[in-house]
């Protein structure tokens, strides 16, 4: 018995679903074309007052019967019987209108070509002009209906329902609250809206209504029973979200986030989407307008190169630029562990079994030059580095090594082979350095434009600061030193940092390739700069167990507050407002003193202070 039930349970459900099951479909057809014929003799009855004459009613069913084949004809060929729309859509409205509209025209010749009897018509003009009138209100009065009833049958019915209030009533607000109320399993009940927009104050989607605005949301989920409060922003940043997180702690609710529309990469939203907030969230998170045409057109079909691929910004790069179809993707690394989860990430299979996985140090002049005259790469990007400051400062002469020389070695292999594009990943440490880390990437970023001057091609660099996610984040160590009980050490309680989720950094490299201009350093606008105080306060609160702070003090190489430009440095963004342009002073590699080989770590960290102050080779050629 059972199993009837659900049965019929489930044909009834499948004649009501908006795609159209077969047997919707001839009811349909049926449907409209009683609908049709009906309609042509309801609209006679009105011409003759409900009283058609005898003589006249043949005719007038032979009439009403051509109309309805007519239409279903018409409706056939224009597509509403094939499921090409969602029933009742404004699209499937407008195939309506206009088959009706093309039925009305017809049977109006038709009906103006029959035969007189005496001064009498035997169809009157007006009779398939107000026809059309009642079959667009019926046949549309019935796909509302039609769909009415199957969204009251697919909204969410399972036990443990949780009640949300939606921050925004823009399109990510509209997708989501869709996508919930379609849903008959899913654990999500849109009940209310808020939105900042004066102008959505009356606004209704899907029958939830807007109820106020964000100094409202404690009363309107308290209103509504909610304890989730949705953040249905796709482009909202990290200081937006850092507001609501605080509103929704202050009402008791918990909140959620849709992904960032870099996340999305225009795709629409789904309940699946919906996810709890990240601390990348809370503190890297910007809008990213890309300009994917532009990518496209110089990583499209072409040999592409990426150096330090298995490292967090190299794995992501190598990621996104994937999806851009090059000829040819080739992942350079000298840890062959890296490029077997890169492998992985992309293609969902490991067999390190490609040639265009490359095990490599970029130290090795002639491993370089080989990797090159086999893969002939069109465009280069360069993310291998050695980045931990605090380690570096013990270590200059392997910051030296793989940061500048191996900085060169693909420089000049990149010229020999004549590279369309070479882009060099940098950091804000470049600008007006103070540290080891600092100073060999300003000089990778000097050397990178020196090499503009000798190639056809265009040589620049993209600096940006911290990136979320990376490994060595100072929220993964937040978070392992909260786990551990405490303490979470800081160096300095005013100390500041910019962040970005990798995703963003990413997708803003990849458009500054398009858009760079040869010997160029181009800078990523990483937002406001945020206290790394304030993060350990927010990430302790969020344990909900007191947890100590011990303030360490600054470490060598280390400034209270990074900048993305230097002293000397003015910034343009002619062609995308989140990169700056900045011109950088070319240094050819003659010009870098080499420390001798015993030299030690204070000899090796003044040699490269030296060099960075040494000025443009195009003034000392002058």
């Amino acid at each position: 018995m059972t199993a009837n039930v659900a049965g019929i349970r489930g044909f009834g459900t499948d004649l009501l679903k908006p795609s159209g099951s077969h047997a919707r479909r001839r009811l349909q057809v049926v449907t409209d074309g009683v609908a049709m014929a009906a309609s042509v003799i309801l609209a006679a009855a009105f011409r003759f007052d409900f009283s058609i004459p005898a003589r006249l009613m043949d005719e007038m069913l032979w009439y009403a019967l051509a109309s309805a084949v007519l239409f279903v004809v018409l409706g056939t060929a224009r597509g509403l019987y094939k499921g090409r729309w969602s029933f009742g859509s404004f699209e499937e409205v407008s195939a309506l209108v206009s088959v009706i509209a093309t039925v009305c025209v017809v049977m109006w010749f038709v009906a103006l070509l029959l035969p007189k009897s005496g001064t009498t018509r035997p169809i009157p003009l007006s009779v398939p002009l107000v026809a059309s009138t009642i079959m667009l209100t019926t046949s549309a009065g019935v796909r509302y209906l039609w769909r009415l009833v199957y969204e009251r049958r697919m909204r969410p019915q399972s036990e443990g329902l949780e009640r949300v209030v939606v921050i925004g009533a823009g399109e990510g607000g509209q997708q989501i609250i869709t996508a919930m109320v379609r849903n008959p399993s899913g654990r999500y009940l849109p009940v209310a809206l808020i939105d900042d927009d004066p102008t959505k104050r009356n606004l209704r989607i899907r029958h939830v209504p807007v109820s106020g605005t964000r100094e409202d949301l404690a009363a309107v989920a308290a209103r509504h029973d909610a304890k989730i409060a949705l953040l249905a922003i796709p482009t909202a940043d990290s200081s937006l979200i850092r507001i609501y997180a605080d509103l929704a702690r202050d009402s008791g609710l918990r909140l959620m986030v849709l992904p960032s529309a870099s996340e999305l990469y225009g795709a629409e939203v789904g309940t699946g989407d919906i996810r709890p907030v990240t601390h990348a969230d809370l503190l890297g998170r910007h809008e990213v307008d890309t300009d994917v045409d532009s990518i496209a057109g110089y990583v499209t079909g072409k040999r592409v190169l990426v150096t330090g691929a298995g490292g967090s910004i190299g794995s992501e790069l190598s990621r996104q630029l994937y999806r851009f179809a090059p000829s040819s993707l080739v992942l350079l690394d000298r840890d062959e562990s890296a490029l077997h989860a890169v492998q992985l990430s992309i293609e969902g299979r490991a067999l390190l079994d490609s040639r265009n996985l490359v095990v490599c140090d970029i130290r090795d002049t002639d491993r370089v030059n080989q990797i090159f005259r086999e893969h002939r790469p069109e465009v280069v990007f360069h993310a291998a580095a050695l980045k931990h400051l605090p380690l570096l400062e013990m270590h200059p002469a392997e910051a030296l090594k793989t940061n500048v020389w191996g900085t060169q070695v693909l420089v000049d292999a990149a010229l020999a082979s004549g590279v369309e594009r070479f882009v060099n990943i940098s950091t804000d440490k470049a600008a007006d350095p103070c540290s080891v880390l600092g100073y060999t990437k300003r000089l990778a970023e000097r050397l990178t434009a020196a090499a503009a001057n000798h190639s056809s091609g265009i040589f620049l660099s993209v600096r940006f600061g911290n990136v979320l996610g990376s490994r060595g984040s100072v929220l993964t160590a937040f978070a392992k030193q909260i786990e551990d009980g405490g303490p979470v050490t800081v160096t300095d309680p005013e100390i500041t940092r910019y962040f970005m989720t990798v995703e963003e950094a990413v997708q803003l490299v990849i458009q500054a390739g398009a858009v760079g201009r040869d010997g160029e350093a181009l800078v990523l606008d990483m937002g406001e700069p945020v206290k790394i105080d304030d993060v350990a306060k927010r990430l302790i609160s969020e344990a909900g167990r007191p947890i100590d702070i011990v303030y360490t003090g600054m470490r060598p190489g280390e400034k209270l507050h990074e900048v993305l430009f230097g002293a000397d440095e003015v910034g343009s963004s002619p062609s995308h407002p989140r990169i700056s342009h900045v011109s950088v002073p070319p240094l050819s590699v003659r010009q870098l003193p080499v420390p001798s080989p015993d030299a030690t770590d204070a000899e090796t960290i003044a040699v490269l202070r030296e060099a960075v102050a040494r000025p443009d080779i195009r003034s000392t050629a002058s």
